[in-house]
């Protein structure tokens, strides 16, 4: 694979701090790199540097000659003077670029229901993202630079997105980078994972749950990790075998080596003693909705956004919504909260229900601006019981995140994803039984959702989640419902990839039948295709499949004694010897992946 572009010996820093330290990496053709870390840990920095958008203290980024590197920032570069069409191509007449079917397909999947002839500044934060985006893809790139652009996209625009990443290129072709909080576009689309953490870069070999589980056995190995991190690792590494990621088909070895590890760990939370908690504290009735009609607010009379949708929320209901931007998923939450009433219908609420909603804006934390994080949740109590486990202030606060210099930081300091959660913080300790969550993954990174994610596990309340991270979704909610734009609500039993399909037939013309509120049939889906193998190919494909399991795990033997050999070349320094394993296992990672592209093939012969 040839060399594109790369860094020697990064270095960044800003006033004591140090954020990059010593720093080389490098991008080959056919790399698609997911990087993570902490809020604040550098990876738009490193990201910058190697886009030639700033400079490094010290270090240098060196680039072939003839690559050309797109780059797509966090903050509007756009023109606002600038129509739509101006924006993303230029003077050029509408024959010229129709005739491209690459830029046909990228406005029918980002822009098509935008304003062509709309000023940029006329345009809403989502929209002005898109139009962006637009207009960075329908160039010809050697290397893509993408810093959180699934920002502002919902559900449909993620998996537009990943779509068309995975299809861009061929597989030994071009390279892109990507920052992103969102682990299901992680594992989506990434062959390597940058860890980005204390000054220095961490590569891991495949996407988001390959990393989890890497990094598991990266700091067990090492055993330079605290206690905690490592029980939040595994409880990680529990949903992603448990959960919905594992149901897609992942090569047995993977599954089986993830087993090892979580041998000891229980589900992600116990639904029967969650359910009579909530049923303790909230009663039978909690919140209902009847026969509800919403006309738009401020539109014409009878033109409605609800029309006749009836919704029950049990004690302990664990419920995820996703939808359609304006189909009035944020509305919905305030029916149900009583900040609106319905045009008609009733809002049955139960006498014991205590309700707590995170906004999207975060502004309930203005008037406590002035004090500082501590203070904040011990104004509410100095001790709470979380998932039956007793925790004092500092450590409820340290379990999201906020170290002990945090702790003591003014509110009015704080950056966008640590005022989120110190919001949430905030709800849970005035002890709600009904949860409401508006987009709670918006500046949370990946360490810190796993951390909101583990306290959600333990709560025993009704939850409401909005999002449009289908990863949280199918993580802490039980099941899932749309709202498609049509004034109805409806049950998704196959999830989030129920929805997709939905939308895709409401785009391509078909309609959904049924009044009311249908609920969609779990049998529903495509039928699973019947392989046609004789009886001989099958018995190959069998034989075929044994012996690729068996080499598959002597790699993984492999593999693992590089890492241990790694980690003893890193505490030691040897650089040289570090880089010559590092070599053997891009060797090893080659051959498996040949191995596991076999077995899929001997998988479908035989119909599994």
């Amino acid at each position: 694979m040839a060399h594109l572009l790369g860094g020697e010996n990064l270095s960044v820093s800003y006033a004591t701090r140090t954020v990059l330290d010593g720093v080389t990496l490098g991008l080959e053709e056919g790399d698609r790199i997911g990087m993570v870390g902490r809020n604040g840990d550098g990876k738009s920095t490193l990201m910058r540097l190697l886009a030639l958008r700033s400079t490094p203290d010290s270090g240098r980024v060196t680039k072939r000659g003839d690559v050309n590197v797109g780059y797509l920032d966090q903050s509007d570069v756009l023109d606002g003077d600038l129509t739509v069409g101006a924006a993303i191509v230029g003077d050029q007449a509408d024959y010229e670029w129709a005739r491209n079917p690459q830029i046909r397909e990228v406005m029918g999947g980002l822009v098509s229901d935008v304003d062509w002839h709309a000023n940029v500044h006329a345009l809403s934060g989502g929209q002005k993202r898109r139009v962006a985006l637009a207009k960075l893809l329908i160039e010809d790139h050697d290397v893509i630079m993408l810093d959180e652009p699934t920002n502002h996209l919902d559900v449909e625009g993620v998996a537009w997105l990943s779509r068309h990443l995975n299809t861009r290129w061929r597989a030994n072709q071009g390279a892109f980078l990507v920052v992103t909080h969102d682990r299901w576009f992680l594992d989506e689309v990434c062959n390597k994972t940058w860890e980005i953490h204390d000054g220095i870069m961490d590569p891991f070999e495949g996407g988001y749950a390959a990393y989890v589980l890497a990094r598991a056995e990266r700091d067990r190995a090492a055993s330079v990790m605290e206690g905690k991190r490592q029980q939040l690792v595994k409880k990680e590494l529990a949903w992603l075998r448990r959960g919905a990621p594992a149901r897609t088909a992942k090569p047995k070895f993977r599954i089986e080596a993830a087993n090892a590890l979580i041998a000891d760990v229980p589900e992600p939370r116990d639904s029967m003693a969650l359910s009579k908690m909530a049923t303790a504290r909230l009663g039978k009735d909690v919140l209902d909705l009847e026969h509800v009609s919403l006309d738009f607010l401020g539109g014409d009379p009878g033109q409605k956004l609800f029309d006749n949708i009836t919704l029950r929320l049990a004690p302990g209901e664990r419920l995820g919504l996703v939808g359609v931007n304006g189909a009035g998923k944020t509305t919905l939450l305030k029916l149900l909260n009583g900040e609106i009433q319905p045009t008609s219908g009733k809002v049955k609420r139960g006498k014991t229900v205590v309700t707590a909603v995170l906004t999207q804006e975060v502004k309930e934390l203005d008037d406590v601006s002035d004090l500082r994080v501590i203070e904040v949740i011990e104004r509410e109590k100095r001790s709470f019981n979380v998932g039956g486990k007793e925790f004092s202030a500092g450590q409820l606060v340290e379990q999201l995140g906020f170290t002990n210099e945090k702790q003591w930081t003014p509110v009015r300091d704080l950056s966008g994803g640590e005022r989120r959660r110190l919001q949430l913080l905030r709800l849970l300790v005035g002890e709600p039984n009904v949860l409401m969550l508006d987009e709670p993954t918006n500046d949370l990174d990946t360490d810190t959702l796993a951390a909101v994610e583990d306290v959600l596990d333990g709560w025993p309340g009704t939850l409401v989640v909005v999002s449009h991270d289908r990863y949280l979704l199918e993580r802490v909610t039980d099941h899932q419902m749309a709202l498609l734009g049509d004034g109805k609500i409806r049950a998704l039993p196959r999830g989030v990839d129920q929805y997709l399909e939905l939308r895709e037939s409401a785009l391509a013309g078909s309609t959904i039948t049924g009044g009311g509120n249908p609920v969609i049939s779990a049998s529903s889906g495509p039928a699973q295709a019947v392989s046609g193998a004789s009886e001989a190919e099958k018995r190959d494909a069998r034989k075929a499949k044994n012996r690729i399991e068996r080499q598959l795990g002597k790699l993984e033997q492999q593999e693992k004694k590089l890492h241990e050999q790694m980690v003893k070349s890193t505490a030691d320094s040897d650089f040289d010897a570090l880089a010559e394993q590092n070599k053997k296992l891009k060797t090893l990672a080659e051959e498996r992946e040949a191995l596991e592209l076999e077995w899929l093939e001997a998988l479908e012969v035989l119909g599994e």
